[in-house]
């Protein structure tokens, strides 16, 4: 593999930056010329057999800790428990929220990343992870087998877990040689089956996943919610029949977001063959719900395009998991769907990064429990997005976000009642010296529920942040694939 360009190869014209690394674009982790050790994936560094060793080994364990922490009954697991499950009826369970919409998925994502740091590729580590899924339903637990959490987990596992283990990869991957220490530890923090593969079998997993030298933009951001607008009909009481109390919105709250961009496109020779080699993923913690935001998004199958010398695209089937929990009420959903992402040059200096997305997964959503109110509701979920990013030249971008989803009574256990949920935000950030910037941003979060219980319901949620801003380029991501000025 050639080494990762500079800006002078993928951006025409990069203002001065005071240190040599932060040259390097669009990559926030180039440091130098990759040369991972070994070859990913091929001869005794690919494995099967291990894949379901560690798949195995981390059920029994989680099954362990979790009878011993959580709830001795539940996972009591024996053979009659085994055999009824096997030959009993799938239902829909009623797991809080959490865990059936974020503690399944990040299971699913471990055996993702079991599956992906021991040589095999995205659909044969899919096809384990549903695997391993299904030996948890039946095998990990007493309770009857959940078709929701074999969603969550097989699906939403693994539209989690790739991310995760690119992400990680790609750390792997960055300066020269083989990886130091701490390097190895910040890559099993984000991937923890990854960093386990690494250690626990020598040398036999250390090859490195080959990202190709993507285009990547990446934006970490710590700031706080310095005013909330909260309006809604529901009774913040847990206590049935007790006095009314509105909700409330935590002002002051802390935040903490991690966004990425892998893949954009425009950069030359970049292919789009393989599953999430364009991918978008973003999380969001806060100190008054902790994990606030878990969203991503990849190109599953697709292919590039233009239009002209200014337009580069992908579009094709997208695979996306989102959690989003603003304090009030919340959504999550696994999807599938059509849509495209791209960039335009508008100018020399102005570009217009674009995705639209239309999908149908499955989900969830609710209020956070009020008196008489439900948890949450499953259901059908068609769901879209459109996001842009206006980037003007080297020192502010403007971004806006619209999210729609729609839960109904469509396989769903309740069929009294529906969602809508409907997410909207805009960020105006500026660069003001080498890579440190500011963000000034509004979310808008609103529901609409009706239900023959509880009647129609609405909460909203308006909520201004300020936040510094790391940003991994000083071109916002920005990819530039024209001639540089004065060249034919």
């Amino acid at each position: 593999m050639g080494s990762l360009p500079c800006s002078g190869e993928i951006l025409a014209d990069d203002p001065k930056l005071t240190a040599p690394a932060e040259l390097k674009a669009p990559s926030a982790f180039a440091e130098g010329a990759p040369k991972p050790v070994l070859n990913w994936g091929k001869g005794d560094g690919k494995s099967y057999w291990l894949t379901a060793f560690d798949i195995i080994t981390f059920d029994v364990l989680l099954n362990r800790v979790d009878r011993y922490f959580i709830d001795k009954d539940e996972y009591n697991v024996t053979l009659d428990s085994i055999r009824r499950n096997v030959g009993g009826k799938w239902v829909v369970d009623n797991d809080p929220f959490a865990i059936n919409q974020f503690g399944h998925p990040y299971q699913g994502s471990m055996y993702h990343g079991f599956a992906r740091s021991a040589g095999l590729d995205y659909w044969q580590a899919s096809a384990a992870t549903l695997l391993g899924s299904l030996f948890w339903e039946l095998a990990g637990e007493t309770t009857a087998p959940s078709i929701n959490d074999q969603f969550t987990t097989g699906i939403g596992g693994s539209f989690l877990g790739e991310p995760l283990f690119r992400m990680a990869s790609l750390l792997l991957e960055s300066g020269t040689g083989r990886p130091g220490v701490l390097r190895e530890i910040a890559a099993a923090l984000i991937s923890p089956s990854t960093g386990v593969n690494r250690a626990a079998y020598g040398d036999r997993f250390d090859g490195v996943f080959r990202s190709r030298a993507p285009a990547v933009y990446t934006r970490v951001q710590v700031g706080v919610n310095f005013d909330a607008d909260v309006s809604s009909n529901i009774n913040g009481n847990r206590t049935v029949g007790g006095p009314v109390i509105p909700q409330s919105y935590r002002n002051g709250e802390g935040t903490a977001d991690f966004t990425i961009a892998y893949g954009l496109p425009g950069k030359p020779d970049y292919r789009y063959d393989r599953p999430f080699d364009y991918f978008h993923f973003q999380f969001t913690a806060s100190t008054a719900n902790v994990f606030e935001n878990v969203i991503t998004r990849g190109l599953l199958i697709g292919e590039p395009y233009s239009a002209g010398a200014n337009v580069r695209g992908v579009w094709g089937l997208y695979g996306s998991y989102d959690y989003i929990s603003p304090q009030i009420f919340r959504v999550s959903t696994t999807a599938g769907g059509l849509g495209t992402t791209n960039q335009w040059w508008l100018s020399r200096t102005v570009a217009l990064q674009s995705t639209a997305l239309a999908s149908l997964g499955y989900g969830s959503a609710g209020a956070v429990r009020g008196a008489g109110e439900r948890d949450y509701h499953n259901g059908i979920a068609p769901q879209g997005l459109l996001t842009s990013r206006l980037i003007l030249g080297d020192r502010l971008s403007i971004e806006a976000t619209l999210r729609d989803y729609y839960v109904g009574s469509l396989a769903s256990k309740d069929t009294s009642g529906e969602e809508n949920i409907l997410r909207a935000e805009v960020g105006l950030t500026g660069r003001i010296y080498n890579l440190h910037g500011l963000t000034l941003k509004y979310t808008m979060s609103r529901r609409d529920a009706s239900y023959v219980e509880t009647g129609k319901t609405r909460q909203k949620v308006g909520v201004f942040s300020i936040a510094y801003s790391f940003l991994g380029q000083t071109r916002f991501g920005a990819v530039d694939w024209r001639p540089k000025l004065g060249e034919p």
